[in-house]
């Protein structure tokens, strides 16, 4: 379940991750917020959902031997 606004922030986290993460491949980052996205499919107050999404994908994408595309 994605709304507009939800979308939206998805968005902003991908350009905002490759930003901090230059030596990762943007399809990499992409395909990280979309896993950590699926996590939360289905729960009911996603209010929260794009900041827990962001968080997750900065762990994963900072761990040494993230794959880096």
């Amino acid at each position: 379940m994605l709304n507009e606004p939800e979308a939206r922030a998805l968005l902003a986290i991908i350009e905002r991750l490759a930003g901090h993460f230059p030596g990762h491949e943007r399809s990499v980052i992409e395909q990280v917020v979309s896993e950590e996205h699926l996590l939360y499919d289905g729960v009911r107050i996603r209010d929260y959902v794009p900041i827990l999404v962001e968080r997750a994908a900065k762990l994963r994408l900072a761990q040494p031997g993230a794959p880096a595309g």
